[in-house]
């Protein structure tokens, strides 16, 4: 992702002229394009379509020449134009830090990644963007008084599309999307690595290619296509760019329901490469953000690979297991799904090994499994019990401690035999009761909770 301090990070300021030679290049190759025999009717209509786009493009570029040419004869004062692209603001929004922007710029600026003020480089407090009426009004009174027509905001029409999209840009995407159906694997292996760089640096993108009907579906049969061991890199980049679609909020529900997407992601998941499956992984915890994606992607057998990823991948790739592991364990069927799968074995043995650097995560999944009954048997079995009694002993971490006694909560109300090794804990090192005064308040709850458990069975005793 770009981070230039050169503030073009937005993606949508490239000149007029820089552009229209482009576009005249592309009408020209779409007029030789047009079969002289009539050809097949729906690819001479996608012709024309595509002809007319690029026809608007190109009034759209003479319209905002003649606009820039009659500013810069009258002389727009400095307030009113916007830091990012120098052009005057037609929807100007205030940041977090005070300056003023074009909405188009500033959003497309954000959502690239940036959490700086391009002017300022402080760092934002938050990503809101207010109106600024005020401006507003200002420019919209000087223009009047220069005889100049203010352009509406720039968000759906025009050369700049939503979130900075540009008419060049969905002309480029058709152009890649053309190459990715082509017979030849060389041409279809340039096309997908260029579009993971694109969806990589231009959010633009992300939203362009979910809005691009029958995108998604061809990037899919790409990854159908792309054998594994044959042509890994294909498989990478195609997995890499739908990880990318998914972080745009639109495309989530786009992506799963397309019905080959998840299946396809989960063969990835299993028979990629390393970075494929972290990828993989990656991009079904991006997915599950949505609950109903979390039904979908548990039903259709990913937590057994995912599992598999967190036991035996690499240090990124349990860490992108682990995520996926958590979101989708938060709908109450996936935790069922994740016992059977061996997921507590797998997860205590991340916990006991420190050197994973997982010890945070795997205990946030064990505490909501820990609601399953198989799950906590599985945790008596393994040694889970002086495990956990050693986090809450010894961990620095007020939610490793939490969570690690929330199991114990759990582990100690399902089989009373474990009372005892926790009895030996407590008469030796006091944890619990330490825990009971200086935890968190959940934290402080579990332990008075046990502790009032083990008074009980003393005094029944």
């Amino acid at each position: 992702m770009g981070r230039s301090e050169r503030m073009d990070g937005a993606g949508a300021g490239a000149s007029p002229s820089r552009k229209a030679p482009e576009l005249k290049r592309e009408l020209l190759r779409l007029v030789r394009a047009i079969p002289e025999d009539g050809g097949e009717e729906r690819r001479v209509g996608e012709v024309f379509d595509r002809i007319e786009r690029t026809v608007r493009a190109l009034r759209g570029l003479k319209h905002r020449r003649t606009l820039s040419q009659k500013l810069d004869a009258a002389g727009v004062p400095e307030q009113f134009l916007c830091p990012i692209s120098s052009e005057l603001m037609k929807d100007p929004v205030i940041l977090a830090t005070g300056q003023t922007y074009d909405r188009a710029y500033i959003q497309a600026w954000l959502n690239a990644g940036h959490r700086t003020c391009p002017r300022t480089q402080q760092v934002l407090s938050h990503v809101i963007l207010t109106p600024n009426y005020l401006v507003r009004n200002m420019i919209q009174q000087w223009c009047e008084s220069q005889g100049i027509e203010l352009p509406a905001p720039q968000n759906g029409t025009g050369d700049i599309y939503q979130e900075g999209i540009t008419e060049g840009e969905r002309i480029h995407l058709d152009s890649l999307l053309e190459r990715m159906a082509f017979p030849s694997i060389e041409q279809q292996k340039q096309a997908a690595k260029e579009l993971r760089l694109l969806t990589k640096r231009m959010p633009s993108f992300r939203a362009l290619l979910g809005e691009t009907p029958d995108a998604i579906p061809l990037l899919l049969s790409l990854l159908s296509r792309a054998d594994s061991d044959h042509h890994p890199e294909v498989q990478e980049d195609v997995v890499t760019t739908i990880l990318n679609l998914s972080i745009h909020d639109e495309n989530k529900k786009i992506v799963t329901d397309t019905p080959e997407a998840i299946p396809l992601l989960i063969k990835a998941l299993k028979k990629g490469s390393m970075e494929t499956r972290s990828n993989s992984a990656a991009t079904l915890f991006t997915l599950s953000a949505l609950d109903a994606n979390k039904v979908k992607i548990g039903e259709a057998g990913a937590i057994s690979p995912l599992v598999e990823l967190l036991d035996q991948g690499s240090s990124m790739a349990k860490k992108d297991a682990a995520a996926a592991i958590f979101n989708l364990c938060i709908m109450h069927d996936n935790r069922a799904r994740a016992v059977r799968d061996g997921a507590v074995r797998v997860l205590l043995k991340t916990i006991m090994d420190e050197s994973a650097g997982l010890v945070d995560e795997s205990l946030a999944i064990l505490a909501i499994l820990s609601s399953n009954q198989q799950a906590l048997e599985e945790i008596g079995r393994n040694g889970g019990t002086r495990c956990i009694l050693d986090i809450i002993r010894e961990s620095t971490s007020g939610r490793n401690r939490e969570n690690a006694v929330a199991v114990l909560h759990a582990v100690c109300w399902n089989d009373r035999t474990k009372l005892k090794e926790v009895r030996e804990e407590e008469d030796e090192n006091g944890s619990l009761t330490v825990l009971s005064q200086n935890g968190t308040s959940r934290a402080r709850r579990k332990a008075a909770s046990i502790l009032e458990r083990l008074r009980r069975v003393a005094n029944t005793a």
